[in-house]
């Protein structure tokens, strides 16, 4: 439900991070308000959140942040920066790059290092195969090869379904980039690709014949999805946060989810077809910021 009461409270924040700046000098509204310009980092191959398309890039998260500094920092130009699932969070926190707008899981670990603005996305870890495989579960890739990309949950999510899982040795791969990991398994060098399922579709999407692949097997995982930002930036995070609960309370998020999720998108015009879960219902009613442990308990 979208209340008054939340959308001025949204509002509110916003305000107050922004009244920020002035006691906050170090922090990154102040250094792009200065500086005239912000650095997004962005991702070349995570659609439909985040990724390239004809020299630009494009994306819910792409276009959620665009709207979002424009809003917070008006007249400020906003410069994107490709980043990689592995350097993601040291550029961030080196100030190469002074918000993210991939494709990035918050999780604990991460929380030591970064922070997170509200759960924008929900995802559940799955596998993509070739159609013709007759690949439809976790237990059929024994002894298979199966791709993901370097830096990401992924890696330890399928160690821990080997070690759950005695006598499935899986002879993993790992791929510089989501790009490179869908090329392995399109190619077919690589029997299954495992990723968050947004990113397995927009992969699919934009294949040669999207056809030719499915997304199969039990969740590996259950992940919050979010905007990365720097640790101990307090006027940054309320000033994303209050954007965000506002977006969330009017209904602006949820109509720029369909965007991406439920219509045509380029380069293609495919169509993702991930309908708003109850669980991202839940977190656009609630804003927060809960890591993905707090989501385990829901795995079957």
């Amino acid at each position: 439900m979208k209340t008054p009461n939340r959308m001025l409270a949204g509002a509110l924040l916003a305000t107050a991070a922004l009244a920020a700046l002035a006691q906050e000098p170090g922090g990154t509204l102040a250094k792009a308000k200065a500086a005239g310009t912000l650095v997004m980092g962005v991702r070349e191959a995570s659609p439909p959140l985040s990724y390239a398309v004809g020299g630009g890039y494009v994306g819910y998260h792409v276009e959620l942040c665009e709207q979002m500094l424009a809003k917070l920092l008006p007249g400020v130009a906003v410069r994107p920066m490709v980043v990689t699932s592995q350097n993601r969070v040291p550029l961030l926190q080196n100030g190469t790059v002074d918000i993210e707008c991939g494709s990035t899981t918050n999780n604990a670990a991460r929380q030591q290092q970064v922070a997170f603005g509200s759960t924008t996305y929900i995802t559940e870890a799955r596998f993509a195969v070739r159609a013709a495989s007759g690949i439809e579960s976790a237990e059929q890739l024994k002894g298979k090869t199966v791709v993901t990309t370097v830096g990401t949950t992924l890696v330890q999510r399928l160690r821990k379904l080997e070690q759950d899982n005695k006598g499935m040795a899986l002879n993993i791969v790992l791929a510089k980039d989501h790009a490179e990991s869908f090329l392995l398994l399109e190619s077919g060098r690589a029997d299954a690709f495992a990723m968050d399922d947004n990113t397995l579709a927009g992969n699919i999407s934009n294949a040669r014949n999207p056809a030719d692949f499915r997304i199969v097997g039990k969740p590996l995982g259950i992940e919050p999805i979010a905007i990365m930002i720097r640790k101990d930036d307090p006027a940054f995070k309320r000033a994303v946060d209050g954007y965000l609960a506002s977006a969330m309370a009017s209904g602006a998020l949820e109509k720029l989810y369909a965007r991406w999720f439920m219509a045509p998108i380029p380069p293609r015009n495919a169509v993702i077809n991930i309908p708003l879960s109850d669980s991202l219902k839940a977190a656009f009613q609630s804003p927060n910021d809960r890591p993905a442990e707090a989501y385990e308990e829901r795995l079957p």
